[in-house]
């Protein structure tokens, strides 16, 4: 894994993107946008595997992770994440790629998708989709932003274990991992989730409703694959059924006895993945 950095343009200037890259140059591109409160490390056991095929690029959205964080929260949304993918591509000058995206992500991918013409080969679309029902939404908007601290590594995994529950069984190796890389140290030398804060100004100045992206899913040509956790609020089955009939057609998989979102850490999810992307 190599850690790489450019800089992106937003309304009040230029901040610092981070991702890691896996892989060798000149490999066909996977590029894997995570979760609204993930990291680009999220996606590691994944990059691992597929590395041996193709180059993979997992992005830390602004915000996240090792990026910057916006002076204006306002910006934080799909507008912005996606104009930095198109930076990061021509950072990187690559035309083509295939997208693995786990709900926010798998949105930014959507919405890069149904552009015309579009730099997505194929998409990976985990747990979201082109419906979202309030009740999730309501969901998300009270525990985004709150900001806890903790004052250790322990306690925060404790935490992360908690609130990621619906990810499926992980081994410790795993949540161990997930905590590490999804962790920043404060200004007082407590734990806290890698993310700016503010990344809830936007969510908490709407109203709290449906969300509604079928006129993007509709606008998609490329191939596609949606995963689904057979217990998750947030992709409806009837939703996941529908997008293999609209727009796309995708292929569908769902993994029982998992929430939202699937960690894509399991062997079995990976493989899913790396045999789509191959196929």
């Amino acid at each position: 894994m190599r850690s790489r950095s450019f800089k992106a343009r937003n309304p009040n200037g230029q901040h610092r993107l981070h991702f890691t890259e896996w892989g060798t140059d000149g490999a066909p591109v996977v590029l894997c946008l995570h979760g609204l409160t993930q990291t680009a490390r999220s996606f590691d056991a994944l990059a691992a595997s597929l590395s041996a095929r193709f180059q993979v690029i997992s992005l830390d959205i602004v915000g996240r992770g090792e990026s910057d964080w916006l002076p204006d929260p306002r910006g934080y949304g799909f507008p912005q994440y996606v104009a930095d993918v198109y930076a990061l591509l021509a950072h990187l000058e690559v035309a083509d790629v295939d997208i693995v995206g786990t709900s926010m992500g798998g949105i930014i991918g959507m919405t890069l998708a149904a552009q015309s013409p579009t730099p997505v080969r194929r998409l990976v679309v985990n747990d979201v989709g082109p419906f979202i029902p309030k009740s999730a939404m309501a969901r998300i908007r009270d525990y985004v932003g709150t900001d806890p601290a903790f004052p250790d590594m322990t306690a925060f995994e404790a935490y992360l274990r908690m609130i990621w529950a619906p990810f499926g069984e992980l081994s410790d190796a795993q949540w161990r991992h997930l905590a590490e890389t999804s962790a920043r140290t404060t200004d007082t030398d407590m734990i806290a989730p890698a993310y700016d804060p503010d990344i809830r100004v936007p969510i908490l100045a709407a109203p709290v409703q449906d969300a509604d992206f079928w006129a993007i899913w509709d606008a998609i040509d490329a191939s596609s694959l949606v995963i689904r956790g057979g217990k998750s609020d947030l992709l409806l089955a009837e939703t996941a059924e529908e997008m293999t009939r609209r727009g796309p057609k995708a292929e569908f998989v769902e993994f029982a006895g998992i929430g939202h979102a699937p960690a894509l850490m399991a062997e079995d999810q990976i493989r899913i993945v790396n045999e789509f992307l191959t196929s």
